[in-house]
């Protein structure tokens, strides 16, 4: 079925300029991102509590369970969440009420009915996964005890999806921050208390906190009394799973393919392996992570809104790709560097046997972010049967390259396999998509990414041929001046240009070449 792109928000109108749109991008990136600094800093406590409480062996377990939990909600969510995001903001931009209140209650059904299914699978078949997973059935009452959590999570995820729908921007940050501080308050005194026996309880109590804070926001929205009305909603449901399908095959295979590389990583490393690789993926994925969610939650829609004129479309990605590429360089060139430091203060010195591993992920983070702009271009043309094959091939040869480089090179193949696997998708991606849509990257966009990744290949190179010292002098010069480029074109180019004298500012460039449109 295909579902016509929902014109939520018109970011390119005639007459708007591309320093408009720019600060449209900036705008919503630092709602998210000031949500995504109080998250940080919680999670910065959380991990160096668990790290000092639990050590590598505990780190692993919890990302283990963490791995489990997140492969079985996916698979009992049937993708409604994502799916339920595009019908709430169609019927949302169409101002059709009755619409609104029936896709709302399909919505907040199916995942009711869903989320019981999937804690019930979980519960039923959680010996044989325990076994699976950690090599015995020691940790089965723990595993049955996430079947709760797939139920508060399924139930959250829809209504966090109609909040999202509706394009409520800032809900959507206070609820992050909300669930940050949760997350830290109620897990940390459990695993204090119950030590590696506390991991559980704590991410199921952490979910249904999250749920009924989700709910508050929907409340507030006027969506709280919607559940099923007297005439269910058949046909909205119906085309929500339909869709909801394609958006559960990525996530499934996804989430599948990062519990295989965690099993991978055990089975060959051991569990103090899978703690070093979770510490590392967890801190590479802080910096860039508020990057790469900003784009879900605002851009995405965005850009389905004209999704069928192409210009505008390039044009739009090439944008939140300039922008994000100067938001993502200097923080991931900063972690490059500090790499062995960042892991003694934010975990201990035990997980120092992470950091070659961690400047790997990095370094994947960074073409991640350069990348998934021009994903996004697949999802708003609803490309479905180019996105589900994408998404099939990105986690065979994801979990394919983990498998052989972690056999010969041990831990830190996990993180060159992500690399690697990035190096690939980023290629297979401008390809398609010079087909959907004609796109290509403007020369500034090139210039820039191709500064960033030479500059990430000189730090790293520093330390793998020079003296700590001397290679530490690099990436500290090489982060202070990228990090000063980065704030002046944000800074004047975009927002306070009006504010600039025009002999200090740069100097423009015509927005075809900018922002080529292709």
């Amino acid at each position: 079925m295909t579902v016509q792109a929902a014109p939520v928000e018109q970011p390119s109108r005639e007459g708007e300029g591309a320093g408009d749109s720019y600060r449209q991008i900036l705008s919503s990136t630092a709602l998210m991102g000031g949500s995504s600094l109080v998250n940080v800093g919680l999670s910065v406590i959380r991990n160096k509590a668990f790290a000092v409480l639990l050590g590598p062996d505990g780190i692993g377990l919890m990302g283990l369970y963490g791995s489990v939990l997140d492969l079985a909600q996916t698979l009992a969510g049937g993708g409604v969440q994502g799916s339920g995001v595009r019908q709430i903001a169609e019927a949302a931009s169409n101002e059709d009420k009755n619409r609104l209140i029936r896709t709302a209650a399909a919505l907040r059904f199916l995942s009711l009915a869903l989320g019981v299914a999937g804690a019930l699978g979980l519960f039923v078949f959680a010996a044989p996964i325990a076994s699976f997973t950690f090599n015995d059935t020691a940790h089965s009452a723990a595993v049955a005890l996430l079947a709760a959590a797939v139920f508060f999570r399924l139930v959250s995820g829809a209504q966090v999806a109609l909040i999202q729908g509706l394009r409520r921007i800032g809900d959507i940050a206070r609820f992050n921050v909300f669930s940050a501080i949760y997350g830290t308050a109620i897990s940390v005194p459990l695993v204090y208390f119950l030590e590696v026996h506390g991991i559980a309880p704590a991410i199921v109590v952490v979910a249904a906190a999250t749920m009924v804070t989700s709910w508050w926001y929907v409340r507030k929205a006027g969506l709280g009394g919607v559940m099923v009305p007297s005439a269910f909603p058949g046909p909205e449901a119906v085309a929500m799973l339909r869709l909801g399908l394609v958006f559960a095959a990525s996530a499934i295979l996804m989430t599948g393919a990062g519990y295989a590389v965690r099993v991978i990583v055990i089975q060959h490393v051991g569990v103090v392996g899978a703690g070093l690789y979770q510490a590392a993926w967890a801190f590479a994925s802080l910096y860039a992570g508020f990057i790469l969610q900003a784009m879900g939650t605002d851009f995405y829609p965005r850009l389905t809104a004209i999704a069928n004129d192409n210009p505008k479309c390039n044009r739009l990605v090439n944008e939140q790709a300039h922008v994000s590429i100067l938001l993502a360089g200097p923080g991931l060139l900063a972690t490059l560097t500090l790499a062995p430091w960042l892991i003694t203060v934010f975990y201990t010195a035990e997980f120092q046997p992470a950091v070659e591993l961690l400047r790997w992920i990095c370094l994947g983070m960074m073409l991640r972010v350069i990348a998934w702009p021009m994903g996004f271009i697949v999802l708003a043309k609803n490309a479905q049967k180019i996105f589900f094959w994408t998404e099939v091939i990105a986690a065979t040869v994801y979990v394919s390259l983990t498998l052989l480089l972690v056999r010969f090179v041990g831990l830190t193949g996990a993180g060159m396999a992500f690399f690697a696997l990035y190096v690939w998708h980023g290629l297979l991606i401008y390809a398609l998509v010079r087909r959907l849509s004609g796109f290509r990257w403007s020369r500034t966009n090139f210039r820039l990414g191709l500064a960033f990744l030479s500059a990430a290949a000189l730090v790293l190179l520093g330390y793998w041929t020079l003296p700590p010292s001397a290679a530490f002098t690099i990436g500290a010069l090489t982060t202070v001046l990228t990090g000063l480029y980065s704030l002046r074109l944000l800074l004047v180019r975009f927002l306070l240009v009006e504010l600039v004298p025009p002999r200090l500012r740069p100097r423009s460039r015509k927005p075809t070449e900018t922002a080529a449109s292709g």
